[in-house]
Formats: C-alpha cells, sequence, structure tokens
C-alpha cells in the first residue's frame, strides 16, 4: 500500500460526523487506526483504492461514530460468561436447579457463582432466594449469588466460611440480612459484601480473558467501541491487561479502579500506592481513568431526602461520612487522577455536590472533569443547577431505570421513579452529561439506552416522559459528549480525519426507525480504530 492510500473505504447512503452545522458526506477513508478523509461525494475517495484496500459499497446504509458506554461493568460481563446463567430462570425452582446443575460437575468445596443481571421481580415469586434455600441447590459448595453490584445472596456454606453468625455486626455502610424469625438469610448488602467475596478465588487468567473476548465482542456487536468500566480491582486490570497484550478487547477500556468497601483516606492511599505501576501502561485500547467511590447504596440503599415509600422509617444510608470523602477525594487528585463517584438518591446528590464543592475551594485550579457524579439519580433542578455551576460532570443510565422501575417503585414510589435520571432537564442546563448503562443492572446496547432517552419506556411502562430528549442529543450523550468525559474529545466522539476510526455501519437510518424497532437495533459492522471488531450481517439481537 502506498503511503497516501486507504486501508479502507465506506461508500455509504449518510455518514454523520456529528460535527455541528455539517451536512452528512457519502464516502469515508481510513488509514491504518485513523480516519484519513471524508467526502460528500459517494466516490470522492476512489484515489485512495489501491489493491490493499477493504472497500464497503453501502448505498443504503448509515454510518455513525462507534459510542461509548461511560457507565457500565465489562468485568461483571466478562466474569458471568462462564457464571451459573441464573437471569434466565423464571422461578426460584428453576433458579435453583441451574445451581444445582452446577454443583454436580464441580468440585466439592469450590465456589459456586452466578450471573449478575437478574432482577427478582422477572422471577415468579418475586423475591430473592434464600440461603435455605441455596442450601438445598448445594450444601456441598459456597454459592455466591450476585445482583447487580450491591447485592449479594450466599448459602449457609458460604456464611460459615466468612465466619458470619447471627450476632456478626453490620460493617459501617453494609446489611447483613436476617428473616422475620431473627436467622441469617443470606443477604448482603453494599459494604457487607466483601465479608464473603474476599473469599473467592479469582479465575484462571485464561478463562477470565476469553470472558473478557465474548463480553467485550457482546458490546461491540451492540455498537458500542469504547467503555468506562466502573468498578475494576487491582487484580481485575491485571486480567485487562493480559486481554490487551493477547489482543482479547473487542473495545476500547477506559477504567475506575475501586475503592468500593474502603472507608478512609489511609486505605485510599495504599490503593493509589499500587496503581502508581500503571502510570506507563496506558494506550488507546485501554487506560486507567480514575478511582471509584461509593457514597450511597443501590436500589435499596439509595440516600433518600424523604423516607422510603415501603419503609416510613428508612431513608437509604451513606457509606462515607462527608469529611473523610472529602480527605479521600484529596488523597487521589494529588495523585493527578480523576474520581467518580455514586451518588444515586437525592440526599447523596446533595451531600457529593458539597463535598466536591469543598474539595474544589480546598484546591483551586484543579483540572474541569476532575470530579465525576456518577448517576445523579434523584437530582432535581436546584442540585442541578448547582453541580452545572461547579462544573461536575454527571454520566446517567436510562437502562438501569428501564430494566429496574418496578423494583425501585416498591421502594421509592412512582413520583421518585419518575423522576430519575432528568436527562432533559441536564441538557437544557447545558450540563456536561454523557450516558451508559449500568449493565448488569440495564442491559447495555447502543441504540438500546437511545431508545430509552428518547422514550422514558421502562419494564412498566413510560415514566416521566417529561424528561425525554431527542435522539440528536441522545447520540450526543454517547459520542461528543463522552468523549469529552474521558478527555478524549480530540481522538474520538467525530468521523471527521486525524480522529480514531471507531465506526458503526446500520443498514437502515436509527433516526428514523420506529421506536419498538430501534430499541433493538444493532449495526452491521463495527471498526475499532480501523479493524473490524463485531460484523453482525443483521439488523436485530
Amino acid at each position: 500500500m502506498t503511503d497516501h492510500g486507504a486501508d479502507l473505504l465506506i461508500r455509504a447512503g449518510a455518514v454523520h460526523t456529528l460535527v455541528p452545522g455539517r451536512v452528512p458526506q457519502r464516502a469515508l477513508a481510513v488509514r491504518r487506526d485513523r480516519i484519513a478523509a471524508v467526502s460528500a461525494d459517494p466516490r470522492g475517495l476512489d484515489h485512495l483504492v489501491n489493491t490493499d484496500t477493504q472497500v464497503h459499497d453501502l448505498p443504503g446504509a448509515t454510518v455513525l461514530p462507534a459510542f461509548d458506554d461511560t457507565h457500565t461493568h465489562l468485568i461483571f460481563a466478562a466474569l458471568g460468561a462462564h457464571d451459573v446463567p441464573v437471569h434466565q430462570a423464571r422461578n426460584i425452582p428453576e433458579f435453583l436447579e441451574l445451581i444445582r446443575r452446577r454443583a454436580a460437575v464441580t468440585p466439592e468445596g469450590e465456589w459456586i457463582r452466578t450471573t449478575t443481571n437478574w432482577q427478582e421481580l422477572n422471577l415468579a415469586e418475586r423475591r430473592m432466594p434464600t440461603a435455605a434455600e441455596l442450601d438445598r441447590a448445594t450444601d456441598r459448595h459456597p454459592v455466591l449469588v450476585k445482583r447487580g453490584g450491591h447485592n449479594d445472596v450466599v448459602n449457609t456454606y458460604a456464611l460459615h466460611l466468612a465466619g458470619i453468625t447471627v450476632d456478626t455486626p453490620a460493617p459501617p455502610g453494609g446489611v447483613i440480612g436476617h428473616g422475620a424469625d431473627g436467622k441469617l438469610n443470606g443477604r448482603l448488602i453494599d459494604n457487607a459484601l466483601h465479608l464473603v467475596e474476599h473469599l473467592v478465588p479469582a479465575a484462571d487468567r485464561d478463562r477470565r480473558i476469553g470472558g473478557l473476548r465474548l463480553a467485550s465482542h457482546d458490546y461491540a456487536a451492540t455498537g458500542i467501541g469504547t467503555v468506562r468500566d466502573c468498578a475494576v480491582t487491582p487484580e481485575d486490570y491485571a486480567v485487562l491487561l493480559a486481554a490487551r497484550e493477547a489482543g482479547a478487547l473487542s473495545t476500547r477500556v477506559r477504567v475506575l479502579i475501586s475503592a468500593l468497601g474502603l472507608t478512609s483516606a489511609t486505605q485510599v492511599e495504599d490503593l493509589l500506592d499500587l496503581m502508581e505501576e500503571w502510570r506507563d501502561t496506558s494506550d488507546p485500547w485501554l487506560s486507567v481513568w480514575g478511582v471509584k467511590f461509593g457514597l450511597d447504596g443501590g436500589l435499596e440503599a439509595g440516600a433518600t431526602e424523604e423516607p422510603y415509600a415501603c419503609d416510613h422509617s428508612f431513608s437509604g444510608m451513606l457509606i462515607w461520612e462527608p469529611d473523610a470523602l472529602v480527605e479521600a477525594v484529596e488523597a487521589v487528585i494529588r495523585r493527578g487522577r480523576r474520581v467518580g463517584t455514586h451518588a444515586y438518591g437525592d440526599r447523596a446528590v446533595r451531600v457529593l455536590l458539597d463535598v466536591y464543592e469543598r474539595v474544589l475551594d480546598r484546591n483551586p485550579g484543579l483540572p474541569a472533569g476532575t470530579l465525576v457524579m456518577e448517576h445523579g439519580g434523584l437530582a432535581g433542578p436546584e442540585q442541578r443547577a448547582r453541580a452545572v455551576a461547579l462544573g461536575i460532570p454527571i454520566t446517567i443510565q436510562q437502562p438501569l431505570l428501564h430494566d429496574t422501575a418496578e423494583v425501585e417503585e416498591g421502594f421509592w414510589g412512582p413520583e421518585r421513579v419518575a423522576r430519575l435520571f432528568p436527562a432533559r432537564g441536564w441538557v437544557d442546563l447545558g450540563a456536561q452529561v454523557s450516558a451508559g448503562s449500568d449493565f448488569p443492572v440495564g442491559q447495555f446496547g447502543a441504540m438500546r439506552s437511545v431508545w430509552g432517552m428518547t422514550t422514558r419506556q421502562t419494564v412498566i411502562g413510560v415514566k416521566g416522559p417529561e424528561h425525554a430528549i431527542t435522539y440528536d442529543e441522545a447520540l450526543t450523550l454517547h459520542t461528543t459528549n463522552a468523549a469529552r468525559l474521558t478527555g478524549e474529545e480530540h481522538l474520538r466522539g467525530t468521523l471527521t480525519p486525524g480522529r480514531l476510526a471507531d465506526i458503526t455501519i446500520w443498514d437502515r437510518d436509527p433516526a428514523h426507525c420506529p421506536s419498538d424497532s430501534l430499541r433493538d437495533l444493532n449495526p452491521t459492522h463495527t471498526f475499532v480504530g480501523g479493524r473490524l471488531v463485531a460484523h453482525t450481517g443483521s439488523r436485530h439481537r
């Protein structure tokens, strides 16, 4: 190939560069991992074609940048590739039978884990299994049932291994569940998770790389070219480095190293010491974005200003004391790292803004985008205006609301659930807002998220239609705004010469799809850095 040739040429019905005011182009050329040229003439780049050029002549296709999922958990998806697929169960007997089958082929004493992307309200019994029920599936293996990132259920074997008894006090910011009879029911929430999870041995390195190969391809097949993984342990990052070396990643990965479970700045300093060795390991495919904190719980423990609808004596819980979180955040920024903090309920949002404002006041000149709010679920008008005034970016996750609306109404009531993830309010204020899925709590997928933000549809109907945004606005939240969040707007987010060739091709224009078709629309091709990483050949999952 000559220096002036193209490795890849795409001719299409429309190439949407996402440059404001620019009309759609008709041809796009790629050289190595970068976009070399675009043209309004479908034949306008033919002079770049040589014998080595791969040409896609698709006159009916629409080309868009690859999407970012700015808050997801690729690591969970990769682990789940080999775990017991309890998300397939329709009721608790089927749930237990899947575990029983795995137990039958697992040596006694070895851990059994489940997938995490399931909701108890999708089970006929509309509840989680208990430790006693898990014991009936197997009492010869410790069992770890995860639901999302905030909830575990374990069997009696696992409780015994962890030394948890009815008298064990819950750690600050955590819950150890008891049944109505006072006995342990196997439930662990938030900061109690580590009581058991630290006992689970890491999976074999090759097996974990295989899981990342499968999971990252699944993301790419939905149009996602970059994931921002918001809870990665140092051990997980070592596996990601190995996967990158093995060529097993189909998406770029921006990592938030997890400080979840830590309770002091001293512990955070120890984590930061571990992270120092990774200063020189980043490349365009894999890099450390920053550190992840959790200020409140998830669906069952988000910190709210008003009591829960199901329990008027409960308003969720804060995992950090504000003074301690200020110290911990400052420990991170002193090392030149960024911070993303989970704040879901409105009380947590208020407290986090207090914390961030103190950090900004005490550290003038902090680079823009250093402090990020993850979720901001119940951020009201006053909080939204305050976040914008402070220059705090926000990530929102409509698929989380879609999948969990019924669960959340049980805790918070319909009025608060309808106010979750107010995209319209953020966009109208000019907020630095970007979008993702929060898989495994929400289902990932480029157009699934766009569909959700434009319709506000959930598993129990439309919730908060006044918070819907337009298709073009939703694209921006997953592309140009997302690249700004990661500090890569000069590299990604638009289809312009010099940018990385992260490209999706769709066999119909998503902008004109009926909403019921848009939800499950997938690209026919996803390229990352000019490399074809997913080719579905069809539009639906």
